[in-house]
């Protein structure tokens, strides 16, 4: 995991309004959300390795599944996934779907520089997004 340090942390939002601003650009809330924080996920890539630039958010007035609930925005961080490839491995188009619910084999690998640089222009268009 690696973290980019950005203007959005902290600022606060109605999360309805903040998913109506972000899915279009990609983004999806995350599954582990719980009644007082989630994440919004956009996924760099998946190939064997998930890579995700995530955004937490944590509620500050009400709980998550309230209308006009509020939400402060944390640090963005772009994180790596290795699943396993053995052999279950089906190289066909439906391994996605068989295979959705697999845990990780290395839930924190490691993210190389590439994957930074994308995590860092996905944060500038998110600042772009939301304080503009």
């Amino acid at each position: 995991m690696i973290e980019i340090s950005s203007k959005v942390e902290g600022h606060r939002f109605v999360l309805h309004d903040l998913e109506k601003k972000l899915k279009p650009l990609g983004y999806a809330i995350g599954g582990g959300w719980e009644y007082d924080h989630g994440c919004f996920d956009y996924k760099m890539s998946g190939e064997g390795e998930y890579r995700f630039f995530r955004v937490p958010f944590e509620a500050v007035d009400g709980e998550l599944d309230k209308k006009g609930v509020k939400v402060a925005v944390g640090r963005p961080f772009v994180l790596s996934h290795e699943y396993k490839r053995g052999p279950d491995h089906i190289e066909e188009p439906y391994n996605a779907v068989v295979n959705q619910f697999q845990t990780p084999q290395n839930k924190d690998a490691e993210v190389s520089e590439p994957w930074v640089e994308q995590g860092e222009r996905l944060n500038k268009e998110l600042e772009d997004m939301l304080l503009s």
